[in-house]
């Protein structure tokens, strides 16, 4: 076992309605959406593979069924995997992290939305992880999008700004604040899970943008890497020409 296999974890969000996913989702998980014959959830598990981590967690609610069925049916995919249910009510992205807090057995974890799929070089974030040891590193790029994280220029997190309503929330002050859009991918200490002071559902950007003023929180940008939001049923299309194996 490598030193990343003992101190870093996985977590797939795999719990979300998937609305924009419509029609797939009447009837199924959008983690089960398939892309060049695998499925969302099993690429996202194969991809934490590459980098060592075999121990994930995967949260659960619409169709969850399915979901613990497929995982099964596949060994996990070679993954040891553990379910975090959310059959109840579904957390959201904070509240999800919270909920499987009990869960995880690692130093550290890697957390990732099942409708990314990226080649962004997980060995690289995890090392900067591990070398500045914040209570997070998340991933960012230079992509336009209409919600941003403000960070200034040593990479820390200051802030966030919707562009479309001109909202804008800055918990750190900075001479300049440089715009990032959020991947859906970071890797949080476990000694963050107890600073997370909010409960049931809630988003984990609320967290961060709490916890910046106090807590260093760093972007590791990966500009340049293959992305792709699985979000809408036209993304699979795109994504099958990003992601052929």
């Amino acid at each position: 076992m490598n030193h990343t296999q003992q101190t870093f974890g996985g977590m797939i969000f795999a719990a979300g309605l998937g609305t924009r996913f419509k029609p797939w989702t009447d009837k199924h998980p959008k983690a089960l959406a398939v892309v060049n014959g695998k499925s969302l959830l099993q690429r996202n598990i194969e991809y934490l593979q590459q980098y060592g981590i075999t121990n994930v967690v995967v949260n659960v609610h619409h169709f969850a069924g399915q979901i613990i069925d497929a995982l099964k049916k596949n060994n996990g995919w070679g993954s040891a995997i553990t379910i975090s249910d959310e059959t109840d009510m579904v957390l959201e992205t904070g509240g999800g992290i919270k909920k499987a807090e009990p869960l995880f057995t690692t130093e550290n974890i890697v957390v990732i939305n099942v409708d990314i799929l990226t080649d962004l070089d997980l060995g690289k974030l995890i090392a900067y992880h591990q070398q500045i040891n914040p209570v997070s590193t998340i991933a960012i790029t230079n992509r336009t999008t209409s919600r941003y994280f403000l960070f200034d220029e040593l990479n820390n997190l200051c802030g966030w700004r919707n562009t479309k309503t001109g909202e804008e929330k800055i918990a750190r002050a900075a001479a300049t604040y440089i715009p990032r859009a959020f991947s859906g991918i970071h890797v949080i200490s476990k000694r963050m899970l107890p600073l997370i002071k909010q409960q049931g559902k809630f988003s984990i950007v609320d967290v961060y943008l709490e916890l910046a003023a106090t807590h260093t929180i760093k972007g590791f940008d990966h500009s340049g890497s293959r992305f792709i939001d699985v979000g809408k049923p036209d993304s699979v299309a795109e994504a099958e020409l990003l992601f052929s194996k």
